[in-house]
């Protein structure tokens, strides 16, 4: 059996080392990079997409104003109302045509502002946008804003948010949850949402 000296050895050693720290260095979100699982991609946003040995297609990009992005093989993605891990998947979906199983990691480098924040409009006492937080809820909101006003149809309000590039609606008791306690209507928010608090009829 052939023998390997030590230093030898400490050399090889440091050669996998070295490959390992690499592997773990291009799987690193970069610096200040959005972690949240949570995070709806917005436009003005800049990304980071990594495309797992393919240099060629891993590109940072701008989300544009008509919330796509252009990609080496594709150049109008829809990107805005998407968390990274759904873009990445609907990536990989479309390098699957040309790359065999494709392995993408999306990353949000440079969040805009104005999409992460959550903005409480209507009869609130000071409607305005509000910075989001991971875990925030409509009561979180709610409060922030200093609460409803004498003239607000709280059983009406209703979440506008981005969904696969779509607005949607989501409607919300809100009176059952100021007035009532009702905590079934204390809905997670996502940044992006707006959050509307209709003038009662009466």
């Amino acid at each position: 059996m052939q023998k390997i000296s030590v230093s030898a050895l400490a050399c090889l050693l440091g050669v996998l080392a070295g490959a390992l720290a690499v592997v773990a260095g291009a799987q690193t979100p970069a610096a200040g990079a959005v972690q949240s699982p949570d995070y709806i991609v917005g436009p003005g946003d800049e990304i980071e997409v990594f495309v797992w040995q393919n240099p060629d297609l891993s590109v940072t990009v701008p989300v544009r104003p008509d919330g796509k992005i252009s990609t080496p093989l594709d150049e109008d993605m829809v990107a805005v109302g998407k968390t990274p891990t759904q873009l990445a998947h609907d990536i990989e979906m479309k390098l699957s045509e040309y790359v065999r199983s494709p392995h993408v990691n999306v990353i949000v480098l440079r969040p805009d502002s104005v999409f992460s924040q959550v903005k409480v409009i209507g009869q609130v006492a000071r409607p305005q946008a509000i910075a989001y937080r991971q875990g925030m809820t409509v009561l979180d909101a709610v409060l922030a804003v200093g609460g409803l006003t004498e003239y607000a149809a709280g059983n009406r309000a209703r979440i506008v948010r981005m969904v696969d590039g779509k607005e949607t609606d989501i409607p919300l008791r809100l009176g059952k949850l100021v007035n009532g306690g009702d905590m079934s209507q204390n809905l997670p928010l996502k940044p992006g949402d707006v959050l509307v608090v209709p003038e009662s009829r009466f």
